[in-house]
């Protein structure tokens, strides 16, 4: 097999770079993982060249990676990310975009964007990843891929290069259910609030319309499907610039110091992001913190024990030209989880044209492991 560097950063020929620890629920199963998460004997290189360039070699793996080796998983290799994963379209400057082998042609979605595409292209069975603010849904959305973001602090990220603390969480992707759920059986912990059985699902037209008309239909039919109840449920005017300026402002906090002389290093998009977090004060982000905290109060209230059915992302895989728009779109509807510190899954369905979009199952802090079973059940 021909290493392609625009997904793979290191993936030795015959593999793996690292053999389980020992045997487990993942027995067989082969992981790339996401280049921000300490693999032993491996430098994280965070999709940029210099950072890599001047990174420590790890001593030991990230919690993740060892809960997965320990569980019978091989790690197939590292692969690519967006740089300190700052985006939601897949694009590394340096590297390039990984492909879409579900949707030639289309970008690929990331920051998990390596470890998605050789999932979905059959190169490695579980994609190990991070969501800040859509890293795992939306590339499962645009592949056709499982994925899930697990409850805020739900599994240790020991390990790990952050990018915004707040929001940043532990998440995988799986090409079916089973696969997902297992591996959430292995970094899950049990359930602090199971969810009630049967669960109640509720949907929004509100946001099922921020979403293109083939994906809100495509959601908007398996949200039926499973007994969905419409209610009255629309973002606020503000949350989504809440968590922008809030991830921005820990992000220069986090990468900051050691970027204030190297922005040159960066690609003109995420570079332009980081322009914008270094120049967020401190009364901005103090404000956005409370913003936040109010709107992740509000958010978990209206859901209470129910489960919302939302799009993944606003569109189905975009053309290069048309990404950063459709990244725009895409956050009004990922902030959600995102603000509410919730687990949210991504299951994949068929749009109209035949491409791959998801719909995502949002529940309540702590009901992780319910939520999986929920989701591979509504799949069939």
């Amino acid at each position: 097999m021909t290493l392609d560097p625009r997904v793979w950063r290191v993936r030795p020929e015959p593999g793996p770079l690292v053999r389980p620890t020992g045997p487990g629920l993942l027995d067989g199963e082969t992981v790339a993982v996401k280049d921000l998460f300490a693999v032993a004997g491996q430098r994280i290189g965070a999709g940029n060249p210099a950072w890599l360039a001047a990174a420590p070699v790890q001593e030991r793996h990230a919690d993740a990676v060892g809960r997965l080796l320990d569980a019978g998983a091989a790690l197939a290799g590292i692969a690519r990310t967006e740089e300190f994963a700052y985006s939601l379209t897949g694009a590394n400057a340096h590297y390039g975009t990984p492909p879409n082998p579900r949707a030639p042609g289309r970008i690929s979605g990331g920051s998990t964007s390596g470890p998605a595409t050789a999932v979905a292209a059959g190169e490695a069975s579980v994609a190990l990843g991070t969501d800040t603010g859509g890293s795992v849904r939306v590339p499962a959305a645009y592949q056709g891929l499982w994925g899930v973001r697990p409850t805020h602090g739900a599994v240790a990220d020991g390990g790990l290069l952050p990018l915004a603390p707040t929001f940043d969480t532990v998440g995988w992707l799986a090409r079916d259910a089973g696969t997902l759920t297992r591996v959430g059986q292995v970094l899950l912990p049990d359930d602090a609030a199971p969810l009630p059985g049967p669960a109640a699902l509720v949907t929004s037209d509100a946001l099922l319309g921020l979403a293109a008309p083939e994906v809100r239909d495509a959601v908007g039919q398996r949200a039926a499907d499973a007994g969905a109840v419409a209610v009255d449920w629309a973002p606020e005017p503000g949350w989504l610039a809440a968590f922008q300026t809030l991830q921005a402002a820990e992000a220069w906090v986090v990468h900051g110091a050691w970027l204030a002389d190297r922005m040159d290093t960066l690609g003109p998009a995420v570079r332009a992001r980081f322009e914008r977090a270094r120049s967020v004060g401190a009364d901005e982000a103090v404000a956005a913190r409370a913003d936040v905290a109010r709107a992740r109060e509000l958010i978990r209230e209206r859901l209470g024990e129910r489960v919302l059915v939302l799009p993944s992302a606003a569109s189905v895989a975009p053309r290069p030209q048309e990404a950063e728009a459709a990244r725009a779109a895409t956050m009004l509807l990922t902030c959600v989880a995102g603000i509410g510190g919730l687990p949210a899954v991504s299951v994949p369905v068929a749009t109209a044209s035949g491409l791959p979009a998801g719909a995502c199952l949002v529940g309540p802090a702590g009901s992780d492991r319910s939520l999986l079973h929920l989701a591979a059940r509504l799949a069939g």
